[in-house]
């Protein structure tokens, strides 16, 4: 559980990134590429003490394709993008939603040249692991845009819904606030983010702050590049006995072309795990290491 202190910390951070993104704001930069958080959502179940949630990340929020986004009506200013995956495992923040199964996800964004956008991402859960339904839908909406030379932010609200979860409608649905600052020199990245969840009844009356770092680095002339990733969990969402968790990975993404890309990540959580699940293998189901293939295409 977060203290007071560390809510006016979150609160503090969310504000400078706000502050920090006002003079693209007044600038009207056309830059409007969103960045979600694409890695795997922490879980951690009131039924099972701890909540199912989690992005870097790791709900798959990913960042808008102005080059293969659909243009539309000249001065509108408005462009649309949609996404699919196909995926090994659906991971958030390390841990494990869909039982080690196969995932299908996929999601639909609506941007504009000032940088304002709006967007919705799905994914099958594992009804029983998790305990939430079978279905997770993420609405979001935001700002994005360059704040500097090789500087841009990104900063706006998620809201996660789990449609089908048995029980009082909207026990288990829940509001997060996210910011992040991408530092970018020739092929190389730097993106360090925030996302916090108030006190909400979905989160046991209490709030989480979780805090990550990607670094991704382009292999020049190839279509490969290699990502970093390290998150931190402090509050309801994780599966440890002190509310306390580290997530990570390592993962590579080779482009075939425009549209497809194959991602291979290795994928870890540590913590002091409460509620973790060991499969007949002996393999925690939330917890354990993982290595996760996806094949996923923008349009």
């Amino acid at each position: 559980m977060l203290t007071s202190i560390r809510g006016l910390s979150a609160a503090t951070l969310s504000m400078g990134l706000l502050v920090t993104a006002a003079p693209a704001f007044a600038e009207e930069s056309s830059a409007g590429e969103t960045t979600i958080v694409n890695e795997e959502l922490v879980a951690a179940s009131a039924a099972l003490d701890a909540k199912p949630v989690l992005s870097t990340s790791d709900r798959a929020i990913e960042p808008i394709n102005e080059a293969e986004a659909n243009k539309v009506a000249g001065e509108s200013g408005l462009s649309f993008s949609a996404n699919v995956a196909f995926a090994t495992e659906y991971r958030f923040r390390g841990v494990g939603l869909s039982d080690g199964e196969f995932a299908i996800q996929g999601g639909f964004d609506v941007s504009h040249s000032s940088g304002l956008y709006v967007g919705t991402w799905a994914s099958n859960i594992d009804e029983q692991t998790v305990g939430f339904g079978s279905t997770e839908v993420d609405l979001y909406g935001g700002w994005s845009g360059d704040v500097g030379e090789g500087i841009s932010t990104d900063v706006g609200v998620i809201y996660y819904l789990f449609p089908d979860a048995p029980g009082v409608a909207g026990n288990t649905d829940y509001i997060e606030f996210y910011g992040s600052l991408s530092f970018s020199l020739a092929s190389v990245s730097v993106t360090p983010g925030i996302a916090y969840a108030p006190d909400q009844d979905s989160l046991g009356d209490t709030d989480n702050l979780y805090l990550y770092t990607d670094v991704s680095f382009g292999i020049p002339d190839t279509p490969i590049t290699l990502n970093g990733h390290i998150g931190y969990t402090d509050g309801f969402l994780t599966f440890t006995n002190d509310s306390e968790a580290f997530d990570w990975s390592v993962s590579a993404d080779y482009a075939l072309n425009d549209t497809f890309t194959i991602s291979a990540a290795y994928i870890g959580v540590e913590g002091d795990a409460a509620n973790d699940l060991i499969q007949p293998d002996g393999d925690l189901v939330f917890t354990g290491d993982a290595f996760v293939a996806t094949l996923s295409a923008s349009f």
